[in-house]
């Protein structure tokens, strides 16, 4: 597995496993499947509503803690917001059964967006979590947030796939430091995403899925990816994506499917549906 250096410092796995939609009472199997496949980027968030689950896997897992990433989020919090943030960062962890965490995120950036990061930069000089980020923020409340707080996010996760590539976001993330992770990497299949011809092409080159070229286009460009799944056979092959290398060339044809537009518009402006895909 590879992995990134945030700009504190902490190694981050390239690739991981996300718990998105799946259901709490399936979630425990998943996870368990993904760490037996080689996962230890670990994934999901107080609204998905299945941290209890993650966390028993992880316990009768019997991998160390210390070889394990795990991330959750924080859903939005009422005034005062640095005290409601705290609480909802432990009742996070108890549920984990954890006693840290790898990675904590600001799942979207609604209501006391400073109250809620003070906060969260208490409970990272307190050594409660390793690192700290936010998720969904588009650059005006990312560069914001960096000018007028203390620690610059080491993480923004933000839709990113092969129809919304967010290369100049990238760019002025990778100038400010906060390094980016991608959810709905598969854009959900939308668009026809795995019958793409110009992706199928690129895969039978190198005797890969089309599922492995958009992960291994994802990482090649420094993005951390998540992807979801059930099916053990599916998890194998999402981390096989590491024994080959996409050429410049087919680094370019895939460029030319970005539509600069997102998929998950509405449901990132619907609090009522809160998961956000993210």
């Amino acid at each position: 597995m590879q992995s990134v250096t945030l700009n504190n410092g902490v190694e981050m796995p390239l690739l991981g496993f996300g718990v998105y939609q799946i259901p709490a009472e399936d979630t425990e199997r998943a996870v368990s499947k993904a760490l037996a496949a080689g996962y230890r980027l670990l994934d999901t968030a107080a609204a998905y509503g299945n941290e209890e689950a993650v966390g028993r896997a992880i316990i009768s897992s019997g991998i160390p803690r210390a070889e394990l990433f795990v991330t959750t989020k924080l859903w939005v919090q009422d005034a005062p917001a640095q005290d409601n943030t705290r609480r909802a960062f432990e009742t996070s962890l108890t549920k984990l059964g954890l006693d840290h965490l790898d990675l904590y995120l600001m799942h979207q950036p609604f209501g006391d967006v400073y109250g809620q990061w003070r906060a969260m930069e208490a409970l990272h000089h307190e050594g409660l979590t390793k690192s700290i980020g936010v998720a969904n923020f588009y650059p005006d409340r990312l560069i914001d947030l960096i000018l007028n707080n203390e620690i610059t996010p080491q993480v923004n996760q933000i839709e990113t796939h092969p129809f919304f590539q967010r290369a100049d976001y990238q760019h002025l993330m990778r100038e400010h430091g906060v390094q980016i992770q991608s959810w709905g990497g598969f854009a959900e299949g939308r668009n026809d995403l795995f019958a793409n011809p110009q992706l199928a092409e690129i895969g039978k080159e190198h005797d890969k899925s089309v599922a492995q070229v958009v992960l291994r286009w994802l990482t090649q460009r420094g993005v951390i990816a998540i992807p979801k799944s059930v099916r053990a056979e599916r998890m194998a092959e999402n981390i096989a994506v590491f024994d080959f290398e996409l050429t410049d060339e087919q680094m370019a044809q895939i460029a030319t499917l970005d539509t600069g537009s997102r998929w998950y518009q509405h449901r990132r402006e619907a609090t009522s549906r809160c998961r956000g895909g993210s």
